[in-house]
């Protein structure tokens, strides 16, 4: 034996113990435990208050705060899937030989000691082997008969095949294993906000400063939202359009119970919240004239500053702006161009108008009216699992694998006649791989069929 193949043995060695299925599975459910008392993907504020800071540095080490997208936890999944795999392959072959053996060896010493049924036929041996025969075969499929010096045996079996029950639920918990590690490992769960009329082909994935490409575009064609009397609201409804290469695939209302599914991707109807108008009028005061001037604005389009003093570029609308961590609520953020090659970002709040003047420039600039239109933005979360079908399928199996496994049992059956002063005595004995109590009544029930054919016969 090479190196290889004793390493080889080693690994399948430490594969197969019993062992570590019981490691493994403890190790699971422990983690899985810690993974329910720490909330999971919550925000850092948040877990800076629960834990501190040096709690947090070493939970946040250990990935405890997204547990089940861990390396370890993937790799104890990955572990354990292999431990099946493996345990299933190496106790397979016996198995294997049972099943598919086209010439079962049946004798009579396999039912010495097992509970049987007996009675006195007056037929004959020969009689009673026309008549026997034939019932075993209907009620087991597969009979075979064995000449004794003073009779016969007739041996049944049926079901051989339900020996793979525990094989098939051995495979059902391996895909769903393989089902929650594919979900782990390509999976998403993220949210986007669309206004009215706009589109979007990529999400962002919660508590995570990560963004997710869709393979298709998410179109908001329309948004509508109705109110409870006391004002608050009672229902609301997007209209969205799947667009695949710039052309519309699908579309549908969606509600908050009511989501869009699309190739294996689901958008959930989650929230809502007025747009800012774009359309903006600014103020510019030239500081050594005391001139004010007066422009209409567009978020995204630049425009010409009064006196030839340069350009202006209105580039965002945010609702919540602050500096140096003082909140200046709602503001927007535009770009000022008074010399070539020199541009400076500067922040124009709401609520306060002469914020700009501390910059002591030539010209300072303010909001002077925003133009409000109701237009509203969707709010979508938006989740895809490729691993979500693995996992019907492992529960399906599960459910047939259990029904195989606890009801069903690979049975075989004797019946033995033995000729004795011109009379015969029938013995009925079975026996069962599992539910001895089912083959108990299987006896009983060809046993009533058995001496059912004397009053046949008569």
């Amino acid at each position: 034996m090479n190196f290889l193949e004793r390493n080889l043995k080693e690994v399948w060695k430490f594969f197969v113990s019993v062992k570590l299925t019981i490691f493994l599975l403890f190790s699971i459910a422990g983690t899985s435990i810690v993974g329910t008392l720490i909330p999971q993907n919550a925000r850092v504020e948040e877990y800076l208050q629960a834990f501190g800071e040096f709690k947090y540095r070493i939970f946040d080490i250990f990935d405890l705060f997204d547990m089940y997208h861990s390396w370890w936890f993937q790799l104890l999944i990955l572990m354990l899937t292999a431990n099946i795999i493996i345990c299933s392959i190496d106790r397979l072959s016996a198995t294997w030989k049972i099943i598919f053996n086209r010439n079962p060896s049946i004798k009579k010493s396999q039912f010495k000691d097992l509970n049987k049924e007996e009675f006195i036929e007056e037929r004959s041996p020969e009689q009673l082997q026309t008549i026997y025969a034939p019932i075993l075969h209907k009620a087991f499929g597969f009979t075979q008969v064995e000449t004794t010096d003073t009779g016969f045996c007739i041996f049944a079996e049926k079901w051989r095949w339900t020996r793979f029950g525990v094989y098939i639920v051995h495979l059902s918990i391996v895909l769903l294993l393989l089902g929650s590690l594919i979900g782990s490992l390509f999976g998403f769960d993220g949210y986007v906000n669309i206004p009215e009329g706009e589109s979007v082909d990529q999400v962002r994935i919660n508590n995570v400063d990560k963004t997710h490409a869709l393979a298709f575009q998410i179109r908001c064609d329309d948004f509508t939202v109705s109110f409870y009397d006391s004002g608050e609201p009672k229902e609301y409804r997007s209209r969205l359009t799947i667009l695949e290469n710039g052309k519309p695939v699908v579309q549908k209302d969606i509600l908050v119970n009511d989501p869009l599914r699309y190739k294996g991707v689901n958008i959930f109807q989650s929230s809502y919240g007025k747009m800012p108008s774009k359309d903006v009028t600014l103020k510019f005061t030239v500081a050594e004239s005391g001139m004010v001037y007066e422009k209409q604005a567009e978020i995204g389009k630049p425009i010409d500053l009064p006196e030839g003093l340069g350009s202006f570029l209105l580039k965002e609308y945010r609702p919540s702006a602050d500096l140096q961590g003082t909140s200046l609520g709602e503001a927007f953020i535009g770009v000022l161009n008074t010399e070539p090659g020199k541009a400076q970002e500067i922040i124009l709040p709401v609520r306060f108008p002469n914020f700009d003047k501390m910059r002591k420039d030539k010209m300072f600039i303010s909001i002077a009216e925003q133009q409000q239109r109701e237009k509203y933005y969707t709010g979508l979360q938006v989740t895809g699992d490729p691993g979500v079908w693995v996992v019907y399928t492992g529960f399906i199996m599960m459910i047939l694998g259990c029904i195989i496994t606890f009801f069903m049992s690979h049975q075989q059956m004797m019946v033995e006649v033995t000729q004795k002063n011109k009379k015969c005595i029938v013995i009925v004995a079975g026996k069962a791989n599992k539910n001895i109590f089912g083959m108990q009544q299987e006896v009983a029930k060809i046993t009533k069929r058995l001496t059912g054919s004397q009053k046949h016969s008569a």
